[in-house]
């Protein structure tokens, strides 16, 4: 077999549990943040409350069953409520203390990682434009308003946008998860992002959407996009919305 050069990642996918005692978490650090804050002056969009009625009526094996990649969308819009349904499925907030929190998808150490972007276009009553979700808030937090955003969106995304109305951008801030585990973390993060967008799959299904994960696309101008510094926050995972003939 042909070596791999290490810069390719295969020891980022290692076990490292013997080196926890290296951890800012194990030497007493401060804990970082759950959640990034809204820009001072930006827009806060209250998001209607989830409760276990808006989930029932779904057949689990149902949605298992048909779950698959999905990337041709009809030209119907989202309502509020199914977005709220598809962030809370995501990473919605059952429980939260001041270090952790327990969300709709699991994480290792419950150290939750990602920050979600939501580019909109077309979602009843959400003026078009760039979004971040607040989990902690179950709010959105407008970051751009614009009716112009989808050429630079699905170009980031090497044009895997499909003319979907809402394409979900999920970064990591990585030290959220290496304050507890170090060398580890970056295995968890990968397995992480993994739940999450499954969780999206499902969720999909339920409301007659459909997505597909991309994993392809252009860090840079993905990171440029989102106004995020490329190494203690950066993209790592998208995923366009759309609603699919039934």
């Amino acid at each position: 077999m042909n070596e791999i050069p290490e810069l390719y990642g295969r020891k980022a996918l290692h076990s490292n549990w013997d080196r926890l005692d290296e951890s800012d978490q194990a030497k007493g650090v401060e804990c970082p943040v759950q959640q990034k804050p809204c820009p001072e002056g930006a827009v806060i969009v209250s998001l209607p409350e989830v409760g276990l009625e808006d989930f029932s009526g779904t057949d689990l094996n149902q949605a298992i069953w048909n779950r698959k990649s999905r990337r041709k969308y009809n030209s119907d819009s989202l309502s509020l409520k199914e977005l709220t349904y598809l962030l809370f499925a995501t990473q919605g907030v059952h429980k939260a203390k001041p270090k952790f929190s327990m969300r709709t998808a699991p994480s290792g150490g419950a150290r939750h990682p990602f920050e979600t972007y939501l580019a909109v276009f077309n979602i009843d009553g959400l003026e078009p434009g760039l979004y971040r979700y607040l989990p902690l808030d179950h709010a959105l937090c407008r970051l751009k308003e614009d009716t112009d955003l989808r050429p630079a969106a699905e170009a980031a995304l090497h044009n895997q946008g499909w003319g979907a109305p809402v394409i979900f951008y999920w970064t990591t801030v990585p030290y959220r998860t290496e304050w507890r585990y170090q060398a580890a973390s970056h295995k968890i993060v990968a397995l992480d992002a993994g739940h999450l967008c499954q969780n999206l799959y499902l969720a999909c299904e339920a409301i007659g959407a459909g997505t597909c994960a991309i994993g392809a696309y252009d860090q840079a101008a993905c990171d440029g996009f989102l106004d995020v510094d490329g190494t203690d926050e950066y993209m790592i995972y998208a995923a366009p919305v759309g609603k699919v003939a039934k």
